[in-house]
């Protein structure tokens, strides 16, 4: 009985009318959306909302734009491999290496105590940083080592070039990380930010205006065919839309304006700028000095070697 009290408690409690009321207004919305898709209202029967809105909804417009072109293109910072070249094989060596890794460790862990060779437990690969100043550190690291080890030979000068130059690309990367990093804090977050709350907002107030219109047109409709009887009601209902459409044109015009008077976005763009600023300053500095550097070393090179040739 007490589920049955509460079921009739619940039921009282609903504004049938209310509920009715809103479900009406829906339809006779969407009724009028359609007629006037289809060309079936004249442009007199379209309230016309204020010039001031309508160029307020131009700016908002073009700025949500402007942040969703850029994003889109930015958005590639979020992942430091955006211009790694061999990411793939790399991914797949290191994959095969970390099951390695796991299976000796899970012998080393488990066989302990039986008569099977127990392996050493190993040290998990160092991860590597996965971006282009990066790798060609790595290559030009490596590929200094390789003429350091070799017998013989006279690459001392090609070895001290490579040497050089990954010296160079180790400080850019570094700058490269840096970059990155600050991209992501202080302009993709907030300028996400901006387009999914501020510019999201004055957005939902702008389909309010949109359906809070419908409803008057569609009322202003419903007037013009109501009979004497019920004229009153829809003179009521017209004037009720009419205030719900002002004031919720109100309240999107000061959102748009607020979204629009944001210098956040300025602010965020600048940050993108510096950052890369810095990171390609850094980058410039880094090659110049080792340019030079290898420069002198190929200029000593080809003297030997045209001299060599003299003989």
């Amino acid at each position: 009985m007490d589920g049955w009290s509460k079921l009739q408690s619940s039921f009282s409690n609903m504004n049938f009318a209310q509920s009715a009321n809103k479900l009406a207004k829906g339809f006779n919305s969407g009724v009028q959306l359609t007629r006037e898709r289809l060309g079936q209202v004249a442009p007199e029967d379209i309230t016309e909302l204020p010039q001031e809105y309508k160029d307020l909804e131009a700016r908002v417009d073009a700025l949500r734009q402007v942040h969703i072109a850029l994003f889109k293109i930015t958005k590639a910072y979020e992942n430091e491999t955006y211009d790694y070249p061999v990411q793939i094989q790399e991914s797949i060596s290191e994959l095969s290496t970390t099951i390695g890794h796991g299976i000796t460790n899970f012998a080393a862990n488990n066989l302990r105590g039986t008569n099977l060779p127990v392996p050493s437990p190993v040290a998990p690969p160092a991860a590597q940083h996965k971006t282009l100043p990066h790798a060609l550190c790595r290559a030009a690291t490596t590929g200094a080592n390789a003429l350091q080890g070799a017998p013989g030979g006279n690459e001392h000068k090609l070895r001290n070039a490579l040497g050089e130059y990954a010296g160079a690309w180790e400080r850019i990367a570094d700058a490269r990380l840096q970059h990155d990093e600050s991209i992501r804090a202080e302009y993709l977050q907030p300028w996400q930010m901006t387009l999914s709350t501020s510019i999201g907002v004055a957005m939902k107030a702008r389909q309010a205006v949109r359906v809070s219109r419908l409803e008057l047109d569609a009322a202003k409709q419903t007037l013009k065919n109501a009979g004497p009887a019920k004229q009153e009601q829809a003179r009521l209902e017209v004037e009720n839309a009419e205030d719900d459409l002002v004031q919720k044109t109100e309240v999107a015009i000061t959102l748009m304006k607020t979204v629009l008077e944001n210098p956040e976005p300025l602010k965020n763009l600048n940050e993108l700028a510096k950052a890369q600023l810095i990171y390609f300053t850094t980058a410039a500095e880094a090659l110049s000095s080792a340019q030079g550097a290898i420069e002198e070393l190929s200029v000593a090179a080809e003297g030997e070697y045209r001299k060599s040739r003299d003989h």
